[in-house]
């Protein structure tokens, strides 16, 4: 499996000084770190399973706007965004709610995981549409958690919820699976998305035809509901203009998104993804013991340069 690496802020070797840390904290939230090391741990599982023919790009930002895509996975069985969550606890996974669960209590969680790579598929897939690219089925929203210490409870969900313990069986049912694009179109998208250019002629891939495979055991959620959820998705959902992907997203305030642009009902994925922005009382605090130790460790230094002279 061929690995693009499009993560803002880290240096060529993929790490990450301590300005670029307190950047990415101000910019992406405090659970940014937490998740670009969760989705290492994907990575390295997927790429022992998936072979020559499957590109990932990881944490893409989108032309003329603020989204970042996570995960894009694209290889003869189609397109997926997949999102890698380092959460644990219990949580439920019910058509489009994503809930903490508290015993017997169903709480919903403060951000829907299952509406945000959502929202991200909905993004990347109207994001080809405007490079000329057009699917023979839509990109499919995938979560994955990457920490065993999380426990889901499914009910159809909206999305393919994957746990930890059942990526390798994941990538395992993509090998076998239904090919839809064929090598040269994988290559072709693999191109658009990395080096965008204005959408010339419409390209539209002639679906490759192979036997298609049992579902993988380790996958939440019955694929023939997926399946049906994104298929009217697609019939349902309206157009984007070039100007749909450039406004800020905030979950908890859907007053800011155009009336067109939101959600009316679970199988509309409609919005573009998540813009993590501005900063909460713990991230303040945060960003301030860094700079203390920053300035501490710079005070000493320059103790002992004195002391040496």
């Amino acid at each position: 499996m061929k690995v693009i690496d499009k993560t803002p802020l880290q240096n060529e070797k993929g790490e990450f000084g301590l300005l670029q840390r307190i950047q990415g904290i101000l910019e992406h939230g405090s659970a940014w770190q937490a998740e670009l090391e969760a989705q290492k741990i994907v990575i390295a599982q997927l790429d022992r399973v998936l072979e020559k023919g499957f590109t990932l790009i990881r944490n893409l930002t989108l032309e003329n706007s603020q989204i970042i895509e996570p995960l894009i996975l694209l290889g003869p069985p189609g397109v997926f965004v997949i999102y890698v969550t380092p959460l644990s606890g219990f949580f439920e996974a019910k058509g489009d709610e994503w809930n903490t669960v508290e015993g017997i209590r169903r709480i919903p969680a403060r951000v829907n995981l299952l509406k945000r790579v959502g929202r991200l598929a909905r993004a990347l897939q109207v994001y080809l549409n405007r490079q000329g690219m057009y699917l023979p089925g839509m990109v499919e929203p995938v979560l994955i958690a990457s920490n065993s210490a999380i426990h889901i409870e499914s009910l159809r969900p909206m999305v393919r919820v994957v746990m930890s313990d059942a990526v390798k069986q994941f990538a395992a049912s993509l090998l076998q699976g239904r090919a839809v694009l064929k090598s040269e179109l994988v290559r072709d998208l693999v191109d658009r998305i990395t080096n965008p250019r204005p959408p010339g002629v419409a390209v539209r891939p002639e679906p490759v035809s192979q036997p298609i495979a049992a579902p993988s055991p380790g996958e939440t959620g019955p694929a023939p509901s997926r399946a049906r959820a994104i298929f009217h998705a697609a019939e349902e959902a309206k157009p984007f203009e070039p100007a749909d992907l450039s406004f800020a997203f905030d979950e908890n305030a859907e007053a800011g998104v155009p009336a067109n642009l939101r959600e009316t009902s679970p199988s509309q994925l409609l919005g573009p993804a998540p813009s993590r922005r501005g900063m909460s009382g713990p991230q303040w605090m945060l960003l301030a013991v860094m700079l203390l130790v920053e300035c501490g460790v710079l005070a000493t230094l320059v103790y002992l340069f004195l002391s040496s002279r």
